[in-house]
């Protein structure tokens, strides 16, 4: 287990290596001479840059291309959050390793590898409006599981999760970050009706205040309001920017995950694009107020990682783009 207490994750929370000016730099120039007019590529154009930075390459490759999709059980499901069952978490996990769900399909179309990591699905974590979700040693296991899951050797990586309940640990985590009330974050997940609607605004006020003395501490906020799998989501996009791989994010679980390392850094997440912007609400307030525009907004809310999988593609693009296009003198095209 790579951190073994709560001051040694901190530390490698501020200890993150920037990325390459020199190779973004170089992309930039490279753009400038392809038959185009400069800028017309829009985004196309900034992902290759930002691809290069990340990846400390003047010509990134996306030769391997993982989505990792972390599961976990929540107590807070206790308090009628959700309108499905939490042994769905561990049904659908069967269903990944099947290939008989959404992302099994999107990441093979983006020629992408999938890991489904189950994080002990048979405890779930503690329900927050009576507890701690998890105690230092939980969420410092979680949150190692997901560090290790990253290996050097990837180019490009999307992180999703699986969890009956997870909505509401999010919307704890964004509101605990961000303020502005358990009501501004809170959503329909899996859809529940008016009535679970409150028990859900109700549950995330009672987490707030049991646990106002943690506040303060990005670290204590995702202990004790989040999940195993958003543990696991942060330990991961840590990983990533140690190992100087680019994360694509996906929805509002995800982004709530991975945004303690905001707060943590003030770069914490300069390696990472949001994906897409949920349906979920609260996702595209918790964007803006982590600075991440979203590729995509297709009105989607399923997770599974299958909006970031769904991005890896516009990345294919824009490295397709980037390589392969001839520049006015290779191309004998004259320029303005």
């Amino acid at each position: 287990m790579p951190f073994k207490s709560l001051d040694e994750l901190r530390a490698a929370c501020v200890d993150l290596p920037a990325g390459s000016d020199a190779a973004a730099n170089a992309v930039a120039r490279r753009q400038d001479t392809l038959t185009k007019p400069q800028g017309s590529l829009g985004r196309l154009e900034t992902i290759a840059a930002w691809l290069a930075r990340w990846q400390g390459r003047e010509m990134p490759k996306l030769d391997r291309v993982k989505v990792f999709v972390f599961a976990g059980n929540h107590g807070v499901t206790a308090q009628g959050v959700s309108a499905y069952p939490s042994e769905v978490t561990v049904q659908m996990v069967a269903n990944f390793a099947g290939g008989g769900a959404a992302i099994n399909q999107l990441a093979r179309i983006a020629g992408a590898e999938l890991d489904v990591i189950p994080l002990d699905l048979d405890h779930p974590t503690g329900d927050f409006t009576q507890t701690p979700a998890m105690d230092d040693k939980a969420f410092l296991a979680a949150v190692s599981a997901g560090y290790d899951a990253v290996t050097k050797d990837l180019d490009l990586v999307c992180f999703g999760e699986m969890g009956i309940g997870n909505t509401t640990p999010a919307a704890a985590i964004s509101a605990a970050l961000f303020g502005g009330g358990a009501e501004k974050w809170t959503g329909r997940g899996t859809g529940v009706d008016d009535a679970g609607l409150k028990r859900k605004v109700v549950a995330i006020e009672a987490g707030l205040k049991r646990h106002a003395a943690a506040l303060a501490d990005p670290l204590g906020i995702a202990a004790a309001l989040g999940g195993r799998e958003l543990a696991a989501i942060f330990g991961a996009t840590l990983a990533a920017r140690h190992l100087g791989i680019p994360v694509l994010l996906d929805g509002f679980v995800c982004t709530a995950a991975a945004a303690p390392l905001a707060r943590l850094h003030p770069t914490g997440l300069a390696h990472t694009i949001s994906a897409h912007v949920s349906a979920e609400s609260g996702h595209r307030s918790l964007l803006e107020a982590l600075g991440l525009p979203p590729l995509l907004d297709l009105g989607m809310r399923l997770g599974e990682g299958s909006g970031a999988c769904l991005a890896v593609n516009i990345v294919r693009s824009a490295l397709e783009c980037h390589a392969r296009m001839a520049s006015f003198a290779e191309a004998g095209v004259s320029e303005k």
